[in-house]
């Protein structure tokens, strides 16, 4: 495992031992500095989010640095900090100077009041070596100059201190205008002597065409029983011209700002308010809200009453505690290094979508609101099912958020952001979410604040109806029908437009999202004819494979079609990772390729819902696992890449869980660690979380069904929690081998499975196991060997079900 940077201490040796009033046990394996290298220069840029924020949490509050990528704000270097401020994305890509960023404070010494440096440039500082540190819940560093700072939150409010190193005067700036991506577009701001502040500012959004308006209060006048900090003196500062807009004119006892907003004219502002105080230590409560300040003041009192530091953070770490507490282990058993990945993960996949209810700006509605769905192709293949398992409760309300999404729209969300739709980035997405929930919870999905015939509806208009503009949601539905796949160089009569780039792999999402309205029809008990066809529309990926195309000795690859049927040829290595030419893949209309953030070589294995068509298109069981060998061997794999989480077990459909094993912790461990660099590319608002998660219990969801691909786990007993059913499930391995906790295990270790026991009875497959049995409660047991011969020979089976079901081949039967 690569080591963290020696000048930074990733843990909690630099914790005030005060700062919590009880110890959790499993929040104190979580280590939140994973994924937060830079992204520059090539680097593994996670974007993971350090600072405090409860389990999907409006409210993110941590630290902003003065050096671009920056997408959560942090990184982990010694760039200087310009604010701690109250919101921001977890592991997104969008705009690499980061999301939200809003209304950040900071502290300020040795200043007198009308000449301190408030701009942000000018009070930019940096930390001490080594103290940055973080736990759920709570976020500390300190400057060079000795003054700390912490924080600890709630879901729409919280709690920043500062600990300056002299009596004061010491002083606080309020910083408007400055997000992360200086994008101010206009806003307001008053403050008063008895230390209430309150803000609102429209800015743009990070990943998107549109902006969004928020608002925030911060209060520095607590109860006396908490702490006396007396307000010397209060202004506000702004900037003396746009034209010299970091010449800033501070005014004692000022107490209002007014910017008009200006459409779409990013301003050079910079205001704000600035307050000292003859204290020490200085407190400051926040709140957030996408309504008001009013509101946002109103959250805060709700949320943090008292100014209780300790209450907060001890509610924030018990949140926590219950979320991690789903996948129990022996931590003085299991290997230390895959127990600090697990609940690392487990904590970064709780962190988004985040819980807006009660906050949405655009309608009223009873029911949840969530945004950050930042985006659904980042999520839907391991976020969502991870959900499913452990917390469906929330899941409930994010499946209902998606509904509520069409009954004003009419189409299912995409890519949320900032509460503005983003851009889509391949299909509709979130249609496989919504189906996933109708097959594990259609029957109960009342019980979980969801509608099923709404539902639904969401999924069917999604499928058949195509938007003015899909290119913030929706499908391009008029081409898909007419021709079963998505044409190059075709212009819509209808009128519709979007982004016509991404051609091939948006047809192969397309055909994911009918299997998902497939899997409900079934699940709701809707007609047979809707199960018919959406069933056959499913398969129309094949409609954009060509079987003549060749690379590196294979034959038939996924390409773009043109209107007359035509294929218009794309180097199957193009967007690869080893692509000699450099082509473009991103969203842009500089895509000429056909797939989005991936090659023709991967996408080529993207079917989930009928894998042995794949098989098949690809010469059967031998070539396929040779086509999927050179695949890694080249590599093309990208393990950071979304399309290609699935083909480390793509084996199982030829019968080779053997190879898979082997494959999986081979990806583990060339790919993620429990350094500052131990994502493989963007968290991608926990899907990489996620995925490991899967990767270290020995699972992996296929799309929108029961299945669960099973394979060879990296732990030697674990516990699943579901918070709806009340169940536990407990797996344990017998000939559990540690000596296959690495990239290449030895000959002869324990790795391959011989037997898969479910409540005392054998398993009819050693490939896949069904989503009720996980979630259902009793004992699973997964029996180990380590003779390779034997187990490529076992496969999946000799029952007749034992290969993971495939559409073709009439799998996932109504």
């Amino acid at each position: 495992m690569a080591p963290p940077l020696s000048w930074l201490i990733l843990g909690l040796t630099a914790l005030n031992p005060t700062a919590r009033v009880e110890a959790a046990e499993l929040t104190s394996l979580v280590n939140l500095f994973i994924g937060t290298a830079s992204g520059a220069n090539g680097g593994s840029g996670g974007n993971a989010f350090p600072g405090a924020a409860i389990p999907h949490a409006m409210a993110k509050v941590g630290i902003d640095v003065s050096t671009a990528p920056r997408q959560a704000g942090y990184i982990h270097d010694n760039s200087s900090i310009t604010g701690i401020s109250l919101m921001h994305d977890e592991g997104t890509g969008g705009n690499t100077n980061g999301g939200y960023g809003i209304f950040p404070l900071f502290p300020l010494t040795s200043c007198n009041f009308t000449s301190c440096p408030v701009g942000i440039s000018a009070r930019a500082a940096l930390r001490k070596a080594g103290a940055d540190a973080a736990q759920p819940g709570y976020f500390t560093t300190t400057f060079t100059n000795n003054i700390k700072i912490e924080t600890t939150s709630t879901r729409r409010a919280g709690l920043i201190r500062f600990t300056y190193p002299n009596a004061g005067p010491n002083h606080v700036v309020i910083d408007l205008t400055n997000d992360l991506q200086r994008s101010f577009e206009g806003g307001v701001l008053s403050v008063t002597s008895a230390g209430r502040v309150k803000l609102g500012g429209t800015f743009l959004q990070s990943y998107g065409p549109a902006n969004y308006t928020v608002f925030g209060c911060y209060d520095f006048q607590p109860p006396e029983t908490v702490q006396a900090q007396p307000i010397a003196t209060f202004g506000t500062y702004q900037s003396t011209s746009l034209s010299s807009p970091s010449t800033l004119n501070i005014t004692v006892n000022s107490t209002d700002l007014n910017f008009p907003w200006t459409s779409n004219s990013v301003s050079r502002e910079q205001a704000g308010a600035l307050i000292s105080f003859n204290s020490q230590t200085v407190l400051a409560r926040f709140g957030v809200s996408f309504h008001s300040s009013d509101q946002a003041c109103a959250n805060a009192e709700a949320e943090v009453p008292d100014w209780n530091w300790d209450t907060v953070q001890n509610a924030s770490a018990n949140a926590w505690e219950d979320v991690l507490s789903r996948v129990t282990v022996d931590t003085t058993v299991e290997d230390a290094t895959v127990v600090e990945l697990l609940y690392s993960s487990l904590y970064r996949a709780s962190l988004v979508p985040a819980n807006l209810t009660d906050e949405n700006p655009y309608w009223d509605s009873p029911y949840p609101f969530y945004d950050a769905f930042f985006c659904s192709w980042d999520t839907f293949r391991t976020v969502h099912p991870l959900l499913s398992i452990l917390d469906p409760i929330e899941w409930g309300g994010i499946v209902s958020a998606y509904v509520d999404g069409w009954r004003q729209t009419g189409f299912i969300p995409e890519c949320r952001s900032n509460t503005k739709p983003g851009y889509v980035q391949g299909g509709s997405d979130g249609m496989i979410p919504l189906g996933d929930f109708a097959v594990k919870y259609g029957s109960r999905a009342a019980e979980l604040g969801v509608p099923s015939d709404d539902l639904y509806q969401a999924l069917v208009d999604t499928a058949e109806n195509t938007p003015p503009d899909w290119y913030t949601v929706g499908r391009q539905n008029t081409a898909w029908k007419q021709f079963g796949y998505i044409p190059t160089d075709w212009v819509d009569p209808s009128g519709a437009t979007g982004l016509p780039t991404r051609e091939a792999s948006r047809a192969w999402e397309y055909a994911l999202g009918d299997f998902a309205v497939r899997q409900a029809a079934i699940s709701l008990q809707k007609s047979p004819g809707d199960v018919a066809k959406y069933a056959n529309r499913s398969m129309n990926f094949v409609n954009m494979w060509d079987p003549n195309v060749t690379s590196d000795g294979f034959s038939g690859f996924a390409q773009r079609r043109y209107p007359n049927g035509t294929f218009a040829f794309s180097p199957p290595n193009a967007c690869s990772p080893v692509d000699p030419v450099g082509h473009s893949c991103a969203r842009g209309s500089d895509n000429n390729v056909g797939f989005y953030e991936s090659s023709s070589w991967e996408y080529s294995f993207f079917a989930p819902h009928s894998m042995a068509t794949l098989v098949g298109l690809m010469g059967g069981p031998e070539k396929f696992v040779s086509r999927v060998d050179h695949y890694f061997a080249v590599p093309y794999f990208l393990a950071g890449n979304e399309p290609g989480f699935l083909v480390p077990w793509a084996y199982h459909y030829a019968n080779r869980p053997d190879l898979t094993a082997l494959r999986v912790r081979n990806v583990i461990y060339k790919n993620f660690n429990t350094g500052i660099g131990g994502i493989p590319g963007n968290d991608d608002s926990g899907a990489m979380a996620s995925l490991l998660t899967f990767h270290l219990l020995g699972l992996y969801p296929v799309a929108a069904s029961k299945q669960l691909l099973i394979g060879s786990p990296l732990l030697s007993a674990f516990t699943l929690r579901n918070n709806f059913f009340g169940t536990s499930t407990s797996f344990t391995v017998t000939g559990f081998d540690k000596s296959s906790l690495t990239a290449t295990p030895p000959s002869g270790s324990r790795v391959f499975v011989k037997s898969i026991t479910i409540n005392g009875q054998p398993s009819p497959s050693l490939c896949w196991i069904n989503f009720d049995d996980v979630v259902g409660g009793g004992k699973i047991e997964i029996e180990v060997f380590g003779d390779a011969t034997a187990a490529a020979a076992a496969g999946c089976g000799l029952g007749a079900g034992a290969l993971p079901d495939s559409l073709e081949t009439g799998g996932f039967a109504p």
